[in-house]
């Protein structure tokens, strides 16, 4: 097949590159409208109990609250008449809002639980209508309308939900844009520094750009028939950059080697495609088999990266594969021209000294040299032993984050946090002493404040005399009941009162479902525990099953997923250390809080995919020279001579376009890209450059042991590299111009 290719590009190179050019303006064009298409939100399971209680009361009741207007009295308190007589105004124009529905506020039901102790804010609650594209278009209008002050007497602030996430997209564009124009500038220079050539530099740019609009346009389309989460743009940018460049680095490296040895152009690409361009096959296979595993969740903000990360993996291996190599021909040894000044002339085949006598020593000493290593970081690892999950809420984003400021308010200043309230809907007839005795027994578990329904409001158990309820909480056909508590949402006591809940014995022929934000997150993190085994059983067999193909032993395969795993374990606790411990928060500037459970899970798929990214990198040159008749110790110290800059210069790349977004103010894509890139750098320079010569030289022959008969199956299906190139008796006219990778 990878013959094949070559041919194609050697005979149809400039048709090609006018497709690629083509098929370029196409998916930008499609791209360009993928921002109009994507979702915020997502982090629910459609069936969990939680999202039904939400679409009951959606369809029964107009929706739960989530947004929150804290209105404020410019001087003194929010009863005063001037603040009172604006209030009324604004309420009104709340209600003819045609996106609003269920404005109910402190001075309809001059409830003081809606009125703050001090006396000087008052809320006014709702639900934005629409699904979650509407919803967050529809929250952002009606709060850019009223937020602000107000007819001179009042100040209104928006927090809740809808206002939360209309925030963090906004964020999210504003950190995505930060970071590339941070990542682009920065990839290019080093680029230029590992090529030494402004051609050369230019070409993995143009196949990481060329993945980038490839997969915007696969969102686009994905996203006008289903649900897409807008923060999928982020993996893409860096994801897409990284991966395309590093497919595009091992391309031209292995060029410019073969034009080194005197080959012709048309032999060059022809060696390039069956050695380089197999591997790039074989390293995209195993990250995207490792990405697909976030199909599995029902969560769509997880899906969609499933999508995004297949998507831009496939993308940037095609473009590398086909537009690649035609751009060689084209090119020829032109790819060499632009050659900067620090640029240094060497021999075309020499090995990387430095990774070559890192792999000596530590083949000569294995265990003298690891066992530091492994035991720095299972230490790294160590906090995974306290580690909590969450989801997303207001704390991800800055301090100085409107709906953030309202949220603390609320729990800070307001007997109870109506916000936060779990949100109990029955979608049957039910009748007035049945609903009353549940609600009574709801009002005595602890840490309740209060219990509303259509026939009344209950605390401790009992009654509220005189307090009528909420009539717009009762239908002939469905209850809602709302039970509000002190604690703090998200919280492990708030958790467990969602458990409680649930536990109290329903009216006889009840079946209620229990909703609200802290509902959402224990149903999250069910679901997302429920199918963590298969996403994990997926990851690891389709890895064993391609480095099975890719290398003919059964060991190989065993020994990546091992040692990846232990770098995973290290990157996920000292990411643990840092943003749910709160170590560096100050440094950072965010606040500490449990691991958020989606961007956890997602982290390990795109560091192990990763990671398999580099391994086949390394084992592919090692198998090349076992293949050749080496000995197991110098295939593996000569293949990471041959590799080790490749392997430096693709992390050190890649790892850029993830630390980029360091620079987040949204702290859970902060984590996200500081863990992804440190992922990065431990396998690139720990495992790769000693625990991988190390393992080798303690397995020996072993390494490359499989039983009889899938040898038999890997003679079969099985793809490999083929024979090398042979050295060059003299150097060539075209020697690198740079410091070979």
């Amino acid at each position: 097949m990878f013959e094949r290719i070559a041919e194609l590009a050697i005979r149809r190179s400039r048709l090609i590159l006018v497709v690629a050019v083509a098929a370029m303006a196409l998916m930008g064009a499609l791209g360009a409208g993928a921002f109009g298409k994507l979702l915020g939100g997502g982090y629910d399971d459609p069936a969990s109990q939680s999202t039904r209680a939400g679409e009951v009361i959606d369809e029964k009741f107009g929706g739960e609250t989530n947004l929150v207007l804290l209105v404020r009295a410019s001087e003194g308190r929010i009863d005063d008449p001037a603040a009172r007589q604006s209030a009324k105004a604004l309420v009104a124009d709340l209600r003819k809002e045609k996106h609003l529905e269920n404005v109910v506020s402190y001075w309809d039901t001059a409830s003081p639980d809606l009125r703050s102790k001090d006396g000087r804010e008052a809320m006014v609650l709702a639900h934005v209508r629409g699904d979650d594209l509407e919803r967050d278009e529809n929250a952002k209008g009606v709060i850019d309308t009223y937020t602000g002050p107000y007819e001179g007497a009042l100040s209104v602030e928006a927090g809740g939900g809808a206002a939360v996430t209309s925030e963090m997209g906004t964020q999210s564009g504003k950190d995505l844009f930060l970071a590339e124009a941070i990542a682009v500038p920065l990839t290019l220079v080093l680029l230029l520094l590992v090529f030494g050539s402004l051609v050369a530099a230019l070409l993995p740019l143009v196949i990481g750009l060329v993945a980038i609009a490839g997969t915007f346009a696969e969102l686009f389309v994905l996203g006008s028939v289903t649900d897409v989460s807008v923060f999928a743009i982020n993996l893409t940018t860096a994801l897409g950059l990284g991966l395309g460049i590093d497919y595009a680095l091992l391309m031209v490296s292995r060029f410019r080697e073969q034009l080194a040895t005197g080959a012709s152009v048309e032999d060059a690409v022809r060696r390039t495609v069956s050695t380089a361009g197999r591997t790039v096959a074989f390293s995209a296979a195993t990250v995207a088999a490792a990405l697909a595993a976030l199909l599995v969740f029902p969560q769509y903000f997880l899906r969609s990266f499933g999508y995004a990360g297949v998507g831009v993996v496939a993308i940037a291996a095609i473009s590398t594969l086909f537009v690649m190599p035609a751009l060689f021909v084209v090119l020829g040894h032109r790819v060499n021209s632009g050659r900067l000044p620090w640029a240094k002339r060497e021999r075309p085949a020499s090995r990387a000294p430095l990774w070559g006598r890192l792999a000596g020593t530590v083949m000569r000493r294995p265990a003298l040299t690891a066992l530091p290593v492994l035991a720095v970081l299972l230490l790294a690892a160590s906090p995974l032993l306290g580690i909590t999950f969450g989801t997303p809420d207001d704390r991800v984003l800055p301090e100085d984050a409107e709906s953030r400021q309202v949220s603390s308010v609320l729990q800070e200043k307001f007997n109870g946090n109506d916000d936060a309230a779990l949100h109990v809907a029955i979608d049957k007839p039910l009748g007035k002493a049945p609903l009353e005795t549940y609600a009574a027994e709801l009002s005595g578990l602890k840490h309740v404040v209060r219990v509303e329904t259509s026939q009344g409001i209950y605390a401790e158990g009992h009654s509220e005399a005189g307090a009528p309820g909420n009539k717009a909480l009762g239908r002939p056909d469905a209850q809602q009941i709302t039970v509000v508590s002190a604690l703090v949402p998200k919280s492990d006591e708030a958790q467990s009162l969602v458990t409680e809940v649930r536990a109290v014995s329903p009216p006889a022929g009840a079946d209620p479902l229990v909703g609200g934000v802290d509902a959402e997150l224990v149903d999250s993190k069910d679901s997302i525990g429920s199918r963590l085994p298969i996403a994990v059983a997926l990851v690891a067999l389709t890895t064993f099953l391609l480095l099975f193909l890719f290398t003919g032993s059964i060991v190989q395969p065993l020994r990546a997923l091992l040692l990846n795993m232990i770098s995973l374990g290290a990157t996920l606790g000292v990411m643990t250390w840092i943003f749910q411990d709160g170590n560096l928060s100050s440094l950072l500037g965010f606040t500490a809080q449990p691991m958020e459970v989606s961007m956890t899970v997602l982290m390990f798929c795109i560091a192990f995919g990763l990671s398999m990214d580099y391994e086949v990198f390394v084992t592919s040159r090692i198998k090349e020279l076992h293949d050749l008749g080496e000995d197991n110790e110098s295939a593996v110290t000569n293949g990471l001579g041959h590799t080790g800059r490749i392997v430096t210069a693709a992390a050190c790349l890649l790892a850029v376009s993830f630390f980029a977004f360091g620079t987040a103010k949204l702290s859970f894509m902060q984590m996200f890209g500081l863990g992804s890139g440190l992922a990065i750098l431990i396998d690139a320079v720990a495992v790769r450059g000693i625990l991988v010569p190390a393992a080798m030289r303690l397995l020996g022959r072993s390494a490359w042991y499989a039983p009889g008969f899938l040898r038999k199956v890997h003679g079969r299906f099985g793809l490999s590299e083929g024979l090398a190139a042979p050295e060059p008796s003299a150097e060539s006219p075209y020697t690198k111009d740079s410091a070979h990778v």
